[in-house]
């Protein structure tokens, strides 16, 4: 990363952009409690859900700030990670200009966002170890490459990037590296928000929906510095997320007591089942996890995928992925989940 300059990735037309003002932005620092609001042609009545929501979410930022060491300044929050993703294209890539790189096996969001969107889509394989080969990924930078995508721990194949590949495509790429941590809250390893005010380049998306137990609610996380977020402001659209969704995140994130417990029964029961995948008879390799799954080399995937649902069981088949040949995705779910998983695979292996 040498002489990083925002402005020099910024979309020209996004530059000048003047953004959609709600009815509630100009109220943002004012105490509203008392005030008569007549401006956004709601219902009156009250229901609960009859206001438009807090266009900022400032009261979910607020706890996210927190627990992260951040300011509010420097999140975003979205309609699940897909929006935050899409914003990033939205802001930074211009159509049939640029392009991204991502590092297959990996999330396939990030290339159907780039179709969307009209934005070369490079791939880099990973490693057979399922690591970033920098060089490689580096050789392939254009002075029109404005995003190199990131996802540790890596879904499918569920490990973490070492801090050495991550820091020298930091310090050598000279456009933004978003670093996707939906993961993050399985593995040992520490999160990059640590080092956001080391690296103007770096942005990293989470969400609520894996160990904070709310995919349904869709909300997804964007870190960044104030000047990113400012931007992905700009073009976000103005109500992007409903008031149930920051109601129900609120309630979550004032739990953390109970999430924590989660995360460590769903770490405990990932371990109950490596145990047994050693003794399961057509499994032939098991891939080193941080995540709450498990990617398993299996002797014939599309078989044994067959098999497990006959016994309703429903996993995930990535043979068709690069360099997952025949392997299968194992979800961690409850005690009683895992122990049906379990039984089914010995009686298959049998």
């Amino acid at each position: 990363m040498k002489n990083f300059d925002i402005n020099s990735l910024v979309r020209d037309n996004v530059k000048v952009l003047k953004p959609y003002s709600s009815a509630r932005d100009e109220f943002e620092d004012f105490d509203t409690a008392n005030m008569v609001f007549l401006d956004a042609n709601e219902n009156p009545y009250q229901n609960g859900v009859n206001r438009y929501p807090d266009p900022q979410q400032a009261n979910v930022k607020v706890i996210l700030a927190k627990n992260k060491g951040l300011s509010p300044k420097q999140i975003l929050l979205g309609n699940g990670s897909d929006e935050v993703l899409d914003l990033l294209f939205r802001a930074f890539c211009e159509p049939k200009e640029d392009n991204v790189i991502s590092l297959p096996p990996t999330y396939g969001m990030y290339g159907v966002l780039a179709n969307i969107n009209n934005v070369e889509h490079k791939e880099i394989l990973l490693s057979e170890s399922f690591q970033p080969r920098v060089e490689a990924i580096l050789e392939a930078v254009t002075a029109n490459t404005k995003i190199i995508f990131l996802c540790s721990p890596n879904n499918p194949t569920g490990n973490s990037f070492t801090e050495e590949s991550v820091t020298t495509i930091l310090e050598k790429f000279n456009g933004f590296v978003v670093i996707d941590e939906a993961y993050i809250d399985f593995s040992d390893k520490a999160s990059w928000l640590a080092k956001l005010d080391q690296y103007p380049n770096l942005i990293i998306t989470q969400t609520l929906s894996k160990a904070y137990g709310l995919a349904g609610i869709r909300l997804g996380i964007c870190y960044g510095s104030a000047e990113v977020i400012a931007v992905l402001n700009k073009i976000k659209p103005p109500y992007n997320v409903n008031e149930l969704t920051q109601q129900r995140a609120l309630e979550r994130l004032k739990n953390q007591s109970k999430i924590d417990h989660e995360i460590t029964s769903i770490i405990a029961q990932r371990e109950a089942l490596l145990q047994v995948l050693d003794q399961v008879s057509f499994v032939e390799k098991i891939h080193p996890t941080e995540a709450n799954f498990i990617l398993v080399k299996v002797d014939d995937a599309n078989k044994r995928y067959d098999e497990l649902i006959a016994k309703g069981i429903v996993i995930r088949n990535r043979t068709t992925q690069p360099l997952c040949e025949n392997t299968l995705r194992l979800t961690i779910g409850t005690e009683e989940e895992n122990k049906k998983l379990m039984e089914a695979l010995m009686e298959i292996s049998n």
